[in-house]
């Protein structure tokens, strides 16, 4: 005779293996980051790990979808293997292509024409690195009312150009001979560099 309680509990454990909940606090501090997730109307589970991909870290806000498995169906062992944010999702991705995405809007997007970096009205600083180098075929373009730079500006920088400050020294020098007075007209300038 088969022991229909074995078979019950075995059946409950399989069902509990796997869930799906809410997000209600992350806990990002520590080596691991732990989430409390609401898995029913009474299930709160608090202190759960999450495992996430290396080099990819997150925190998701409270109300994201998160999926649990739990060992042999016991849910004191659970770990979220998954989460998401059905609102902050970026929609419309063509196939294949990827995207970084956050909750205020912000969004790198690797698009199939190019990538696109969205800052949602936020700066976007590149910080901590000795040197950047920008290659393009093509040119550089600013569309901007504003461009500063805190230091020098030097052009044709690997073949013997001049700094911005040194075109400044060199155009302050310059003179021009034979100028007649009222007739608006120089002959070329005489450098002083």
């Amino acid at each position: 005779m088969i022991d229909t309680s074995v078979i019950e509990r075995l059946y409950t454990r399989l069902l509990l293996a796997i869930g799906r909940g809410r997000i209600t606090a992350v806990n990002d501090g520590g080596p691991v980051q732990v989430i409390q997730i609401k898995l029913g109307q009474d299930d709160v589970r608090d202190g759960t790990p999450r495992l996430a991909e290396y080099g990819l870290t997150s925190a998701p806000p409270a109300g994201s979808d998160a999926v649990i498995l739990c060992i042999a169906g016991d849910r004191s062992t659970g770990v979220v293997v998954a989460t998401g944010n059905q609102a902050a999702r970026l929609k419309g991705l063509a196939a294949g292509e990827v995207a970084l995405y956050d909750d205020q809007g912000q969004s790198i997007h690797l698009t199939r024409a190019g990538i696109v970096i969205k800052g949602a009205g936020k700066p976007v600083i590149v910080e901590d690195t000795p040197m950047l180098t920008v290659k393009a075929a093509t040119k550089v373009r600013f569309e901007t009312p504003l461009l500063e730079v805190s230091g020098e500006i030097k052009d044709r920088s690997d073949g013997g150009g001049k700094t911005m400050a040194g075109m400044r020294q060199t155009y302050d020098a310059h003179t021009h001979g034979g100028v007649q007075p009222g007739n608006g007209h120089t002959s070329s300038p005489e450098q002083g560099m």
